[in-house]
C-alpha cells in the first residue's frame, strides 16, 4: 500500500502528464494545425445529379494544389486542400461557408459550379474576407454585386446567351424557337439572356416554359413542343434534367435541333441522352481540354478522363496560389492577412492557364473569357467543337 507522500507524488505526477497532453491536443503541430498551414477549400456538389461536374473542379483544383506545394515548403508553409459537398444546395453551400469562414486557416475558395450556390455562400465569404474564384458560375449576379472577394475565369451569362442566340439564328437558320429552363439563378438567366439576344436576331420565340430541378418526367412540356412545331428548342439548365428532356423529346418524335448552355458539357449528359444526343448543340464557357497535357496527367492521378471544368478547377487553384503567394513575399514572407490576400486576387491581371488567360478586371470578372460552341455528331464525349467567341 501506498503511503500519503507516494500518493500525492503520483498525483501531481498525474495532472502534470495529463496537462501537457491537454496542451499538446491544441499544439501547432500536425496536418491541419499550425500558422504554417495554409488552407484552399472546394465547394462544389460531389453528390447528387450535379456530381460529375462538381467531382471535376474538386480533382483538378487539388492536382494544383498538389504540384505547388514545394513551392510553399519553400516559403515556410503546408498547403492543404479542403474539399466540402455544397450538394448543388444554396442552403447547404451557405452552412459550410460559415464553416470554411470559422477557420481562420482557410484563405481562399475554388467554388461554386452553380450560380444559385454561389451567389449566397458568396455573401459569407465577405463577410469574412476570403476570396473565392469560381471555376463555373455564370450569372451575372454573381460579380455585379461587386463584392471584394468574388472572382471568376468564365465568361458570364450575358455573353454566353446571345452567343448562342447568334449562332443559332445565323448558323443554324432557327426561325421558331421553344426555351425551356429550369427556374435557378443560372438557367433562367441564361434562358433570358438567350431569348433578348434571339429576339433581336429576328427569331420568334414560340414557347418560354420552366421545368423543375430533379424533375423526371418532360411529357407536359414536350407536348407543348410538339405543337409548336420549333425549328430549335433551347434549354437553359444544367444536364442531369437536359439529358432526359433530349431522350423524351425524340422518343415523341420531335426533330427540332436542341440547344443549351455548358450546364450541359458533361459526359453524363452523353450517358443519359445516348444516341438522342446527335443533332444537340451546346455553348460552353469550358474550353476542349481532352488533349492536353494537363488531360495526360489528370487521368493519370485520378484514373479518371477530364470533364469540361476539370482544367478550370485546376487554373482556379493556380491563380489562387498565385496570389495567396504575392500576398506572402510582399508581407516579408510571414503570414499574410485575409485582406491581403483577397487583395492580391483581385489584383492578377495576367495569368497564362492550362486552357485560358485570366486577368480580372475590377468587379472579379475575367476579361479573357470565351464562349465555346459544339456540337454532338454521335454519342460521345466531348462533343465537336465547332468555334470559340472572344468577348
Amino acid at each position: 500500500m501506498l503511503s500519503k507522500k507516494m500518493l500525492s507524488i503520483l498525483a501531481t505526477t498525474v495532472l502534470s502528464v495529463g496537462f501537457v497532453a491537454g496542451c499538446g491536443s491544441n499544439s501547432t503541430s500536425g496536418e491541419d494545425k499550425g500558422s504554417n498551414v495554409i488552407k484552399i477549400a472546394t465547394q462544389s456538389p460531389l453528390s447528387g445529379g450535379s456530381a460529375t461536374l462538381g467531382e471535376a473542379i474538386k480533382l483538378g483544383a487539388q492536382l494544383a494544389l498538389d504540384e505547388e506545394k514545394d513551392t510553399f515548403k519553400k516559403l515556410g508553409y503546408k498547403l492543404q486542400l479542403v474539399p466540402y459537398d455544397d450538394q448543388g444546395d444554396p442552403k447547404k453551400g451557405v452552412a459550410n461557408a460559415q464553416l470554411i469562414g470559422s477557420d481562420k486557416a482557410v484563405y481562399g475558395v475554388i467554388g461554386h459550379l452553380n450560380s444559385g450556390v454561389t451567389i449566397p455562400s458568396s455573401e459569407t465569404y465577405e463577410k469574412y474576407s476570403i476570396p473565392m474564384i469560381s471555376p463555373a458560375s455564370t450569372a451575372t449576379d454573381v460579380t455585379d454585386r461587386k463584392l471584394k472577394t468574388v472572382n471568376r475565369i468564365v465568361a458570364r451569362d450575358d455573353f454566353q446567351g446571345p452567343a448562342g442566340a447568334e449562332y443559332a439564328v445565323k448558323e443554324l437558320k432557327a426561325k421558331n424557337i421553344f426555351v425551356i429552363q429550369d427556374k435557378t439563378a443560372y438557367g433562367q438567366g441564361l434562358a433570358d439572356a438567350f431569348k433578348t439576344a434571339a429576339e433581336k436576331e429576328g427569331a420568334k420565340i414560340v414557347g418560354f416554359e420552366g421545368i423543375t430541378v430533379g424533375e423526371k418526367d418532360f411529357n407536359g412540356v414536350l407536348n407543348q413542343v410538339s405543337k409548336e412545331k420549333p425549328d430549335l428548342v433551347y434549354f437553359g439548365g444544367l444536364y442531369a434534367e437536359g439529358g432526359l428532356l433530349i431522350k423524351q423529346a425524340r422518343d415523341k418524335g420531335i426533330t427540332a435541333k436542341f440547344m443549351g448552355g455548358d450546364g450541359l458539357d458533361s459526359s453524363t449528359l452523353v450517358d443519359i441522352a445516348g444516341d438522342a444526343v446527335k443533332d444537340t448543340y451546346l455553348t460552353s464557357v469550358a474550353g476542349d481540354a481532352s488533349k492536353t497535357q494537363f488531360a495526360k496527367n489528370y487521368e493519370k492521378k485520378f484514373n479518371k478522363k477530364v470533364e469540361s471544368y476539370s482544367v478550370y478547377g485546376y487554373d482556379s487553384m493556380k491563380v489562387m496560389l498565385q496570389g495567396i503567394q504575392k500576398a506572402i513575399e510582399d508581407n516579408d514572407k510571414k503570414l499574410p492577412s485575409h485582406e491581403a490576400v483577397r487583395d492580391a486576387v483581385r489584383g492578377i491581371t495576367e495569368y497564362k492557364g492550362e486552357l485560358t488567360q485570366v486577368g480580372f478586371d475590377e468587379k472579379g470578372d475575367n476579361k479573357y473569357a470565351k464562349i465555346f460552341i459544339y456540337k454532338f455528331d454521335a454519342p460521345s464525349y466531348p462533343a465537336k467543337l465547332e468555334g470559340e467567341i472572344s468577348q
